[in-house]
């Protein structure tokens, strides 16, 4: 087999692409990842989750020595300062780290990189930069980008976008951030802890949307408490920049009178979109479907034979860790195995402070399938979380009403993203809330909101 000539050919090395990558190596196939940045890893390690935890939690770090919180645990600090480029840099760091294990896990495992961008020239080949490429089977992975806002030119100095927000040279005085989501909560908060005056848009009439309607009127409730300014059921009509400053122009979702914002730095976080400009799926005989994304079966295989599709230009959340498993799975499959994703239990966690998880069906969605119970514990009765003065926050247990067995479950508390993963790994087993209730939990900590919870799904919590 020639060094053009593979086994497997994936395109793009972000979470779906390298893991799926690595793992077809592992079970013996050719493989080669293709991928144009000079660093493995995606957006999610290079411009996306890895680099925006770091500021999450240095700003939160920050935020307790200089707001005289922990002046009640009899810890007292003095002229607290930030330095803005350290900050930077240590979140650089840790971003080199981890795209660097990437590099030296494709050496291990001998998966070829091929620096570039591919374009397919028929359904078993591909071009990157000139040179002629040919696999059994291709993986597309290239994941998704920032969704444009139209009529509003990102220049990532006064209008931003999510990789300009996590580069941001000063803290701004005034930050307007459109798109009460994941990454605007997220940023925005890193900016308000530092010092920002913060401003939410939000088309609709909740933040976070697609999350628990409850879930969602906490949030409301916990982003104000904290200083953020919220427009919902707002939407942008313009944004100009001047001097430097921005003037951002926003009316009622439904019409109405016109109102204008002053702010320094503006940030555009509407949504995302999946990558597949410049791949030529054409000539490969690949369709999108309406939304631009690539329709794929059971095995993650396109309607074209030996060419499969992971992650974000698939249907489903855009999240890191679905793009990683269906990447497992779809390596298994091109090597004649069967791999397994259950898209009905894939968590989502919101990392500010405090955390949103959710997993499996919002109440909504459940009571449209049928009768349930619901059971609901506040962290303010939680034994730890009480201790520690992090007491934001509630878990929300849902269970069918005749078989008792979990459809979801919703976190709000400081370790919401990581409690989530006891609800994924019970529903994944098929638990009923009886089980969880009555499954011993370490005392004292935050996890014991969720048996409290499942408890309280047949009305019966100890604590409250």
């Amino acid at each position: 087999m020639s060094d053009t000539n593979f086994d497997l050919i994936v395109i793009g090395a972000g979470p779906g692409g390298y893991v799926a990558a690595i793992r077809a190596a592992q079970l013996g196939l050719k493989t080669a990842c293709v991928e144009s940045r000079e660093t493995l890893g995606g957006t999610c390690l290079n411009v996306g989750c890895i680099p925006s935890k770091a500021l999450l939690h240095a700003s939160e770090l920050y935020e307790e020595a200089h707001s005289g919180s922990l002046t009640k645990f009899g810890i007292t600090f003095k002229d607290v300062k930030v330095d803005i480029p350290a900050m930077q840099a240590e979140k650089a760091k840790a971003v080199g780290e981890l795209t660097g294990g990437i590099e030296f896990l494709f050496k291990k495992n001998k998966v070829t990189w091929i620096k570039g961008r591919a374009a397919f020239t028929s359904p078993n080949s591909i071009d990157v930069g000139g040179t002629a490429y040919t696999a059994k089977k291709i993986m597309i992975a290239t994941g998704s980008s920032v969704t444009p806002l139209p009529g509003v030119e990102v220049d990532q100095k006064v209008v931003v976008d999510s990789t300009g927000a996590l580069s941001l040279p000063k803290v701004p005085k005034h930050l307007i951030v459109i798109g009460g989501g994941v990454i605007g909560l997220e940023l925005g908060s890193v900016w308000k802890r530092l010092g920002a005056e913060v401003t939410v848009v939000e088309y609709l009439d909740q933040l976070l949307p697609g999350m628990d309607g409850e879930v969602r009127k906490e949030a409301a409730k916990i982003f104000k408490k904290q200083g953020m300014a919220l427009k919902l059921s707002t939407k942008v009509t313009g944004v100009a920049v001047k001097g430097g400053k921005a003037t951002v122009t926003v009316e009622p979702a439904a019409g109405g009178a016109a109102e204008t914002l002053e702010a320094d730095c503006v940030l555009v976080a509407i949504g995302r979109r999946p990558n597949t400009e410049g791949l030529a799926l054409d000539k490969a005989g690949v369709a999108l479907n309406a939304r631009g994304q690539i329709e794929v079966g059971h095995d993650f295989q396109t309607k074209v034979p030996g060419i499969y599709a992971v992650g974000d230009v698939t249907p489903g959340p855009m999240l890191a860790h679905k793009a990683e498993d269906e990447g497992i799975a779809a390596a298994e499959f091109c090597a004649g195995l069967t791999g397994i994703v259950n898209h009905d239990v894939i968590p989502g966690v919101v990392y500010t402070m405090p955390e949103f998880a959710s997993v499996g069906l919002t109440e909504e969605q459940a009571k449209e399938k049928g009768e349930i119970k619901v059971g609901k514990f506040p962290m303010m009765a939680n034994s730890r979380a009480k201790t520690n003065r992090d007491t934001d926050g509630f878990v929300k247990v849902i269970a069918d009403a005749k078989t008792d067995r979990v459809l979801g479950v919703h976190i709000v508390a400081s370790l919401a993203g990581t409690m989530i993963a006891e609800a994924a790994l019970a529903m994944e087993f098929g638990a009923t809330s009886e089980d969880i209730a009555y499954t011993c939990h370490a005392h004292p900590t935050h996890a014991e909101a969720l048996k409290e919870a499942a408890m309280a799904v047949t009305g019966k919590p100890i604590h409250m």
